[in-house]
Formats: structure tokens, C-alpha cells, sequence
């Protein structure tokens, strides 16, 4: 009798806990932050703010962060925990971008201190239990964020600044663009594929370190399509609050390079892949099958939306 009701006790936590959070309106949390915290809004404030409160969520959501937790009903969660794997690709290559690119004017230009501290701990293995634990890492590298945010609205520390520069925006879009590539790449090989090799197309000169064959065989394992799919979910989640972000701080520079409703159809084509997935599992059917097949749906749009990061990037980088 006490077995059976742990098992229900499991079941429910386990259904109410696999909650992913819903999107939120990156202006306006900038907005609200800045009149908690009685700082400006000025140029790279609202990405900053996106970047915190991305990062709060991720730890915050409802049952907190899952990825490290060891215990039942938690350890038998995996769409969850893959979904925040997602949302920390994400994290890290924002962070890591910001340190090194969005605040420095050149190359021989020093790193803004505080960042130099975030972007390692946003680094740490994301399943870490035992102390010091993930989410302490995580949550200290917000306060460094929080730092940062608070300098680049100070006047008086002309320190910190945010560059929002077409090359600047334009190599963060080079580095999304693979994350989604690859992405894109591995939801469609849900239901296999015979692909010629390409590794070395387009360079005659090129060279590798080991011989491959000539037709490869791609397929995503069965028991790891569904993580496939929410870490999919994650990372396009992440991407969206990022990009409305920018939207602001960029704007004079999307505008300049009329650009601005390229990069607005990058937003709605990932909007779509938030849709709720009414299904009580990931179904893989055939191409044309009777059966959906939800990572093929998924692989499209980020497929269109990464064709069209293509695209705006061409015309960041004009003259």
C-alpha cells in the first residue's frame, strides 16, 4: 500500500515538475530592472537584463534546476534537464561573446572584469551535485552579470560598455548559426538518412585527419531523439528572449543596414517552435507517414530561421 502511494506521489511531482517556463518579455523585464535598481537604460542594458533573466529562469523556474538532481522523482525526469542543456548552449555563448566582443572596442582592448569572472562560471559542469554544487555557480555568475549591468548604466565608469557594432552582432550570429545547424542537422536524422560526405566540398586544397567514406549513415539513436527535441526547445527559448533583447540595443545598426525586418523573422520563425506540443510524447513517425514526426517540424523552422540568420549576416557585413 505504501509502495503504491509513493508511485503516485512520483507520478504527480514528476508530471507537475516537467514544466518548461513560458516566454517573457525581455523589454519589459529590462525596464522593471532598471527601476528596481535606479539605473539608466542605455546602449547593451537590455541584452544584459535578457542574459540575467534567462539565467533566473533556467534556476527558478518551477521545480527549480533539474539537471544535477540525483533523487527520485527528479532523476527520472530527462525533457526537462535536456531542455535547460538547451538554454545553457545558449547562456555560455552569449556570455562568452559578451566577454570577449560586445564590451571591448578592439582586440588589444582589456576585458571588463566582471564579465572575465561570469563567463567561466556559466562554464561549470552543468550536473554537478556535490558541493560546490551547479546552481551556486550559476547564481555567482548572475551577480558578476548584475555587477556589469549596474557599471554600464554608471557614468561615472566609463569602464564598462556595451559595443554594439554590426561585427560585433554579426560574429554572435556566426556562432547561433552553428548552434542551430547542428541542431537542425540532428532532428532530422530521427529517421535516418544516406548523406554524401561534404566534409572537404568547396576547397580542393583541404585536408583531414582521417579517411571517412564516401556515403555516410545518419541517424539520431531512438532513445535520444525526445532529449534531441527539448534541448532544441531550450536553445531556441534562450535565443528568443536574446534576439528581442537585441532588437534594442542593435536597432540603429539594423536600421542602417535595413536589416531590421530580417532580423524580426528570425524572432517569429522561432516563436513557432514554442507551440505547445499537445502529445504525451515525442512521435517519431516516417517522412510521409500516418504518424507525425515533431523533430521534423522542429528541424524546419529552425532550419528557415537559420537560413535567414544566413542571410542577415550577408548584410551586416556590407559596407
Amino acid at each position: 500500500m505504501i509502495a503504491a502511494a509513493l508511485v503516485v506521489i512520483c507520478s504527480g511531482l514528476m508530471f507537475w515538475y516537467n514544466h518548461e517556463p513560458e516566454l517573457f518579455d525581455p523589454i519589459e523585464r529590462a525596464r522593471l530592472h532598471a527601476q528596481a535598481h535606479d539605473h539608466a537604460d542605455v546602449v547593451g542594458t537590455t541584452t544584459t537584463s535578457a542574459l540575467l533573466e534567462v539565467v533566473d529562469g533556467m534556476l527558478h523556474k518551477r521545480g527549480g534546476y533539474l539537471s544535477n538532481d540525483i533523487m527520485p522523482p527528479w532523476v527520472f525526469l530527462d525533457n526537462v534537464p535536456n531542455w535547460e542543456f538547451g538554454v545553457l548552449t545558449q547562456v555560455r555563448d552569449l556570455a562568452r561573446i559578451m566577454r570577449n566582443d560586445f564590451s571591448r572596442s578592439q582586440t588589444q582592448s582589456a576585458e571588463d572584469p566582471d564579465l572575465s569572472q561570469a563567463d567561466p562560471l556559466f562554464h561549470y559542469s552543468n550536473d554537478r551535485w556535490l558541493l560546490p554544487a551547479t546552481e551556486g555557480k550559476y547564481q555567482e555568475g548572475m551577480e558578476y552579470l548584475e555587477s556589469y549591468l549596474i557599471r554600464l548604466a554608471d557614468p561615472k565608469q566609463p569602464d564598462a560598455q556595451f559595443y554594439a557594432r554590426a561585427d560585433n552582432l554579426s560574429e554572435w550570429l556566426g556562432l547561433v548559426q552553428k548552434r542551430l545547424g547542428s541542431l537542425s542537422q540532428r532532428l532530422s536524422a530521427s529517421v535516418g538518412q544516406r548523406r554524401l560526405n561534404t566534409d572537404l566540398a568547396g576547397d580542393a586544397a583541404a585536408r583531414q585527419s582521417t579517411v571517412t567514406a564516401p556515403e555516410v549513415d545518419v541517424k539520431t539513436p531512438w532513445l535520444e531523439i525526445d532529449d534531441v527535441f527539448y534541448e532544441s526547445r531550450g536553445s531556441t527559448w534562450a535565443l528568443i528572449h536574446f534576439l528581442k533583447a537585441m532588437d534594442v540595443d542593435f536597432h540603429s545598426v539594423l536600421r542602417k543596414k535595413n536589416a531590421l525586418i530580417s532580423f524580426r523573422q528570425i524572432i517569429r520563425e522561432l516563436e513557432s517552435t514554442q507551440e505547445p506540443l499537445r502529445s504525451p510524447m515525442v512521435l517519431n513517425g516516417s517522412k510521409y507517414g500516418i504518424f507525425s514526426n515533431h523533430s521534423l517540424v522542429m528541424a524546419n523552422y529552425i532550419s528557415r530561421a537559420n537560413a535567414a540568420i544566413i542571410d542577415l549576416r550577408f548584410l551586416l557585413q556590407q559596407g
